[in-house]
Parts: C-alpha cells; structure tokens; sequence
C-alpha cells in the first residue's frame, strides 16, 4: 500500500522555520560563551598551546576547562552547519507553500482579469535578494502587482507603496514570462543588500 506524505499547513512550515532559527541562535549565544570561556584562559583561543616550553601542561590556565570548551565547540560548529542547512531547506518548502497557496487563490475571475496586457517590466534582479527568491527574473512583465493592474497603474509609487505595506508578506505577482502568465510570490523584507525587494521595477512605454 503507498505512503502519502501529508501536505504541511504554511502555519506548521512557518513555526518549523521559527522553530529552527530559535535554535541557531541557541548555539550561537553557546558559543559565544564558550569562546569567552577561552578568552578568560590567557586567551588561548581554539589553538593556543597548552604545554609550555618543558612539555608540560601549562600551570597558568586551567587544562581542563579549555579542552572541554574547544571539544564543546567543534561539536557546536557541526550543529550549526546541520541547522543552517535545515534552515535553508525549510525556508524553502515555506516559499514553495506560499507559491502554491497564492496560485490557487486565483479565481476563475481573477484569472481572466490577468490576462490584460502587462503594465511594467523586471530589468534588474540582484543575486540573494527577495526578488531572487520569489524567482523574479528579468524580462517579466509584470500584469498583477497585489491589487494594482494596467487598469489601475498609474506610476511606479503604488507598487512602492504596497511594498512597504507589505514588509515580511507575501505579494500576490503575475507576470507574463516567454507570453505564459505565471503566478509568483514576492515577499518584502531587509536583506543584506538595498529596499525591500532587490529589483528594479520600471514602466512599460
């Protein structure tokens, strides 16, 4: 008999994701102290010597305490590789989840409101940014921007607009690709570069 694998809410994907981030942060403040920790031992670090010149274990630091604490972080350094890792595939199934969400809020209606012609296109999308994320690439033309449409656009401020009212939501985007309509979600956030969204939206002429 085959297995289904339930589909996970996106509230569920979404604690996950807190769940893990809460996490790394755990392992963060562990190291943290931990290294102080080293630093309070003559600063001896994860490779200072811990025999002197005779060869014998140093009598200024406590021998112990520091190999404890450089096994106790090696240990940690591999958790939080793993927990990067766990991250980045969570926060990933949560972007596909919201995609597919946001694709099949579509209703017939709207469907056919999509269709008319594309009001702005994408010419820049910087690498590791939102954009990038929500597969925004350059070329699209954009038809549906959340509620804003050729029939009601007037200039590039109320896509702005929605974005900074939309800072860590997801924005409903339909874009016309190779003249398929394609249903995208683009969430605003800060990131390491400049805005929100880390493209560059400009008017249809």
């Amino acid at each position: 008999m085959a297995s289904t694998t339930p589909v996970l809410s996106l509230e569920k994907l979404k604690e996950d994701v807190q769940t893990l981030i809460v996490g790394k942060e755990e392992i963060e403040k562990e190291i943290k102290e931990l290294s102080e920790v080293l630093k309070s031992q003559k600063d001896v670090g994860m490779n200072g010597p811990l025999i002197d010149g005779e060869g014998y274990p140093r009598n200024d630091i406590d021998v112990y305490t520091v190999r404890t604490a450089r096994h106790r972080i090696i240990c940690l350094q591999n958790d939080y590789k793993t927990k990067m890792d766990d991250i980045e595939k969570a926060l990933h199934e949560l972007h596909g989840a919201q995609r597919d969400q946001l694709e099949k809020s579509v209703e017939p209606v709207q469907i056919e409101e999509a269709r008319l012609s594309p009001f702005a296109k994408i010419d820049l999308v910087t690498p590791g940014s939102p954009a990038e994320t929500g597969d925004f690439r350059v070329g699209d033309e954009v038809v549906y921007f959340g509620s804003v449409h050729k029939g009601n656009f007037k200039n590039i401020q109320a896509i702005g607009s929605i974005v900074q009212n939309s800072q860590g939501k997801p924005i409903r985007v339909i874009v016309l690709r190779d003249s398929k309509r394609i249903v995208l979600s683009l969430t605003p956030q800060r990131w390491s570069g400049r805005g929100l969204l880390g493209c560059n939206i400009v008017p249809l002429r």
